[in-house]
């Protein structure tokens, strides 16, 4: 299901006999590694440890190795700070976001466009979240945000 497009995809659920055909069938044409899979080996390509990814990121480390084991799922602010304890650029961060199942940056979205852009060039956490706040647009893992 994943090269369909997204008008194909409603046109399957709606004719779907159940949402719940619907969401088995797309479970099994799911091509994507549970996160924890895929962060371990990219950490392992990179020859990046979790815990320097989770210190970038500005991770409680708890927490995070329970997100590299698969024991909690992350809200999506959690995964982009991912992106920048990895120091993704915008396009792999696309897809790290994808596979946790998180909406996608969006250049429409100001507070996305900022983060997108950042990423794209390299910035650390702590200078994206400076821009943030200089636009009045609420910073990675602001809990008012909805994290």
């Amino acid at each position: 299901m994943q090269n369909l497009t997204t008008q194909e995809l409603w046109a399957q659920l709606f004719q779907a006999s159940s949402a719940d055909l619907f969401l088995n069938e797309l479970r099994s044409r799911d091509d994507f590694p549970p996160l924890h899979e895929y962060l371990q080996a990219l950490c392992k390509s990179r020859g990046e440890k979790a815990e320097r990814v989770l210190k970038r990121g500005d991770i409680e480390s708890s927490y995070g190795h329970r997100i590299f084991s698969g024991q909690r799922n992350p809200s999506r602010d959690t995964v982009l700070q991912l992106a920048f304890g990895l120091e993704m650029d915008a396009e792999e961060t696309q897809q790290l976001l994808k596979i946790a199942r998180a909406t996608a940056l969006h250049p429409r979205v100001k507070r996305d466009a900022v983060i997108a852009f950042c990423l794209q060039h390299h910035y650390s956490l702590i200078d994206t979240q400076q821009i943030l706040y200089n636009n009045n647009l609420p910073m990675i893992g602001d809990k008012k945000y909805g994290e």
